[in-house]
């Protein structure tokens, strides 16, 4: 085992945990809550494991998303309203979607292309919302697909535990229905 598969395992398990952390009521401030400094914080781990995993003949697509999840981790941090984020976020993921496409290496790249947007708009969505749950769930199962297909095992179980943790609470965020009496 080398420093590339432990820098990848510390910042998957730092991004499950943050996944799997219980959404309480949401903070007057995103920096003020551990479950999103966890999502930052692994989201830049992995940032430097895509990196070292591209420098080694890996695919390029993994530095793009982690690129995508940093930028929208600082966004979130900086608590920028819907109107601003979902914009930037929404050009950023189409500019790598069109050079995902120039690089197109299969059209298991399509999975990889929706992912991408799916987890950029999941991240810049405002915490606990529907929208955002499904949308990381969507993108992080998308992800996952594609890390099957890649044989990149870090980053298929990291969007696999991704994907559950963020389906339980978009389940959990569906609204009641209520008997009537």
């Amino acid at each position: 085992m080398d420093y590339i598969f432990y820098t990848g395992l510390i910042g998957s398990l730092i991004l499950v945990t943050g996944a799997a952390w219980p959404e309480k009521k949401p903070k007057k401030h995103p920096a003020k809550s551990l479950k999103n400094w966890l999502f930052a914080i692994g989201g830049l781990i992995m940032l430097l494991y895509a990196i070292f995993g591209y420098q080694q003949g890996g695919p390029i697509f993994f530095v793009m998303l982690e690129v995508l999840v940093v930028i929208a981790s600082v966004m979130m941090m900086l608590n920028t309203p819907d109107n601003i984020d979902t914009p930037i976020i929404s050009v950023l993921a189409l500019g790598l979607i069109i050079w995902s496409l120039t690089i197109f290496e299969g059209y298991n790249t399509i999975f990889f292309i929706l992912g991408l947007a799916g987890i950029g708009l999941g991240y810049a969505f405002n915490m606990g919302t529907l929208r955002r749950n499904l949308a990381l769930t969507l993108g992080s199962a998308l992800i996952a697909l594609f890390s099957y297909i890649e044989a990149s095992w870090i980053f298929f179980w990291l969007n696999t535990f991704f994907a559950l943790f963020s389906a339980y609470y978009l389940f959990k965020s569906l609204p009641k229905k209520r008997k009537n009496s």
